[in-house]
């Protein structure tokens, strides 16, 4: 298993992107970037379909996941890329923290068991109808 988690989103990119970061905001998570890899594309002369990449995470709680295993670090903090498929049905996907905590041999299983419940409901709340 890759560890990839996809959900189609009822919403275009940028409302997906506006409810995701909404709600990161009202949990107090920081957002350290928002990369554009379609415009970064547009930049170089290629099209890509609407495709949006999220960096965000709680240092409080990542921190001591590096702490155990430093190399936790390349898949920290979390991301969430937001895109738009060929059939124009946008989808939201992320790496599950379970998977990261297997992959780096990680022992805090309830601490990550506790990231990945949470950013389960903030990427099911992003790409939810209403």
């Amino acid at each position: 298993m890759n560890g990839l988690v996809t959900l189609q989103s009822a919403h275009s990119v940028a409302t997906t992107l506006a409810r995701l970061t909404a709600a990161l905001a009202a949990k107090s998570i920081t957002i350290f970037a928002i990369v554009d890899h379609a415009d970064g594309a547009l930049q170089a002369g290629l099209d890509l379909r609407a495709t949006t990449l999220v960096v965000f995470g709680n240092p409080a709680a990542g921190t001591p996941l590096m702490q155990e295993v430093q190399t936790a670090g390349i898949d920290l903090p979390l991301k969430v890329l937001i895109w738009e498929a060929a059939n124009s049905v946008v989808h939201l996907t992320y790496n599950d923290p379970v998977w990261i905590a297997e992959r780096h041999g990680l022992g805090k299983l309830q601490a990550v068991a506790a990231m990945s419940a949470a950013l389960k409901a903030l990427a099911e709340h992003a790409v939810a109808p209403g």
